[in-house]
């Protein structure tokens, strides 16, 4: 179907004041292309990992040695991945750009958090299809939730969740088995 944007429209769930490039901390959600489980299953209130999952774990882990970030608390479930990002402070250094107008330099540093989703995504898709010799099949959603952690009791609340998501799987909205549907 080709794209019409009467019908086709996406609302951006980015805050408008919110640089994605400043020192802070970012609560993501990455979703499995049509919430499949591929990563792994829930056992009693364990995360038991499949293959892909275990990918996932390892490419996560290894964003801080391509971006200045640290990562808080993660948990990758059968079909997602909830984690916080922490952006360092990147005052120090001169950042080099391109003779462009104002407005797209502004635009382009804007990018980071998009930029660490869109690498993870692809390197992750890249090692599970190729281990699973499925070239060029969807293995994330084509978006993800973002969420700028304000304060110490928003941390506190976004620890607690995703420390607790494997016990919630049943009633969990991303659980196609779920009790409640």
């Amino acid at each position: 179907m080709p794209f019409d944007p009467s019908k086709h429209h996406r609302r951006s769930i980015r805050l408008k004041e919110c640089d994605y490039s400043w020192s802070g901390w970012y609560y993501v959600t990455v979703c499995a292309h049509k919430r499949e489980c591929v990563f792994g299953k829930i056992k009693g209130d364990k995360v038991v990992l499949a293959m892909p999952g275990e990918i996932v774990v390892k490419h996560w882990d290894d964003l801080p040695n391509h971006y200045p970030i640290e990562l808080d608390m993660y948990v990758v479930m059968p079909n997602h991945l909830h984690g916080i990002i922490i952006i360092k402070d990147q005052s120090v250094g001169a950042i080099h750009e391109s003779p462009l107008q104002e407005e797209t330099i502004i635009q382009r540093r804007k990018t980071l958090l998009p930029k660490i989703i869109g690498r993870f995504k692809m390197q992750t898709a890249k090692a599970i299809n190729l281990v699973r010799k499925t070239q060029g099949v969807p293995v994330w959603q084509r978006n993800y939730y973002e969420h700028v952690v304000r304060n110490d009791a928003d941390l506190h609340r976004i620890r607690k969740y995703i420390q607790d998501n494997p016990l919630r799987w049943a009633v969990d909205e991303e659980n196609p088995g779920n009790i409640k549907r």
